[in-house]
C-alpha cells in the first residue's frame, strides 16, 4: 500500500522524554528529550531537543538543540547557530554555524576509514567554544 521509495518521519515532541535505545529508519526529529541511545539515518535536534547519548550512529546529524555524548556520523554533523554539542564527535563532515557551540573531542574521517574501521585519523583536534565571529582550522 506504502511507497517503497517514501521516507519514514518520527518526531519526538516537545512533552515526551524517553529513556533508552531508539532505532529509526528516515528522519526523526527530536524536540523533547532523549536519555540513551540513538542509531538511524537522519537525526535532527530541534532548538527546544536535548539528547543525552553515549553512543549515537547516524548518517547525518542536525543539532539546533543540545547535544551531549558520542556520536559518529559517517556522513556530516551540522551545528546550527543555536546548537550545542559537547562530548565526543566522529564524523566525514564538520558543519558550525556562527554562534553554534562545539566543545568536543573531534575526528573527521573518510567515509571509506569510518566503514572499514580502520584506525587511522585524518584530522583530530579538540574544538572549544565555537562562536560567531570566529574561525578554527583543524
Amino acid at each position: 500500500m506504502g511507497k517503497k521509495n517514501s521516507k519514514n518521519l518520527s518526531i519526538i515532541d516537545k512533552e515526551l522524554k524517553i529513556e533508552g535505545s531508539i532505532s529509526s529508519s528516515g528522519k526523526l526529529i527530536i524536540k523533547g528529550r532523549v536519555t540513551g541511545t540513538i542509531e538511524g539515518d537522519t537525526v535532527i535536534i530541534a532548538e527546544d531537543g536535548q539528547v543525552n547519548s553515549s553512543a549515537t550512529k547516524v548518517s547525518s546529524i542536525t543539532i539546533g538543540g543540545n547535544f551531549q555524548g558520542e556520536v559518529t556520523a559517517s556522513k556530516e554533523l551540522i551545528i546550527l547557530s543555536t546548537g550545542t554539542c559537547a562530548g565526543k564527535v566522529e564524523c566525514k563532515d564538520l558543519i558550525v554555524e556562527n554562534g553554534g557551540i562545539l566543545n568536543a573531542e573531534v575526528s573527521c574521517k573518510t567515509s571509506s576509514k569510518m566503514v572499514a574501521g580502520q584506525e587511522q585519523k585524518q584530522t583530530t583536534g579538540t574544538l572549544l567554544n565555537v562562536k560567531k565571529g570566529k574561525q578554527i582550522e583543524l
